[in-house]
């Protein structure tokens, strides 16, 4: 990910977003992964950024299915 991207991820079974590179989260909380995804998907778009779900807190090497830049959907 790149600073800028915004992140999805899950803290203790909550939900939450942030903006990659800064340690505070984007909104609020959420109680499920899908409105967090949700909420994370629009930043990401409005921004122009990618959007990544990681099922933790901690940093993944692997790539994830809901990867997700808007960009890629432009014609």
């Amino acid at each position: 990910m790149a600073a800028g991207d915004i992140e999805t991820f899950q803290r203790d079974g909550i939900w939450f977003n942030r903006i990659e590179g800064e340690s505070r989260t984007l909104g609020s909380s959420f109680g499920t992964q899908d409105e967090a995804v949700r909420a994370g998907r629009g930043a990401a778009a409005a921004r122009q950024v990618r959007h990544t779900v990681r099922a933790d807190e901690g940093p993944s090497d692997t790539g994830n299915l809901h990867d997700w830049h808007p960009r890629d959907l432009m014609n």
